[in-house]
């Protein structure tokens, strides 16, 4: 069934300018961007496979366009244009966050680490470098693998917060498992940087736990 035969309020561009982006699945708005489909599949059972494959949008958000070849049907053109957009939204919440106090906005802190960390086949440290303001300077991926206390080395996350000049910083690490629960390597890792970073004058402000669904503050938690 191609798109024009469904119901009016079932296509997804109608439904858009109806009710709002907001209405639409994440297979509805990939549809909008294939724009068409191939002979017996639409652009919203292909959006549909696409959400399966990758594990949905988080999962998307870490596709580059060689993977995205295993979709029949996407030309070099619709793979391109899909890596751009969601390039775009990395962009847009790292803009976000650069431009305001960090803390007003919490949830584009949590969105903004599962879009870099949410969705990666192995663990990943990474430090996001704050000014004075709390505003983010930069985030940078130090570490990966396994990480234990011994595999992230807290001399190259001081030597990083001086050369960019940070007043404080937020660590956060993903767990591939989906298991957001902070582990007790977790908190002695949180700790030993702190009291590292602390000679420095530099402040960690929080350590988010990260998997595809969600971002656990250890801060709220009490474990900071």
């Amino acid at each position: 069934m191609l798109l024009k035969d469904l119901p009016p309020d079932a296509r997804p561009r109608e439904k858009l300018l109806a009710r709002g982006a907001g209405a639409l699945s994440d297979a509805e708005l990939l549809a909008l961007l294939l724009r068409t489909g191939l002979p017996g599949k639409n652009a919203l059972q292909m959006g549909q496979e696409m959400v399966d494959t990758f594990g949905g949008v988080a999962g998307l958000l870490h596709t580059g366009p060689d993977a995205l070849k295993s979709i029949k049907g996407l030309g070099p053109a619709k793979r391109a244009e899909i890596v751009a957009v969601l390039e775009l939204a990395r962009r847009a919440l790292a803009e976000e966050l650069k431009e305001k106090t960090l803390f007003s906005t919490p949830q584009a802190v949590r969105d903004y680490l599962q879009l870099q960390l949410g969705s990666r086949p192995h663990e990943i440290f990474a430090v996001l470098f704050l000014d004075s303001q709390h505003r983010l300077i930069a985030l940078e991926e130090l570490f990966r693998g396994t990480l234990t206390q011994t595999s992230v080395y807290p001399r190259e996350v001081v030597v990083r917060a001086l050369a960019l000049n940070a007043a404080s910083v937020v660590l956060a690490h993903n767990h591939p498992s989906g298991a957001a629960k902070p582990s007790r390597a977790d908190e002695a890792l949180t700790q030993t940087l702190k009291a590292a970073l602390a000679l420095v004058d530099v402040r960690v402000l929080d350590h988010f736990v990260v998997t595809s669904t969600q971002a656990v503050s250890m801060a709220e938690l009490g474990l900071l």
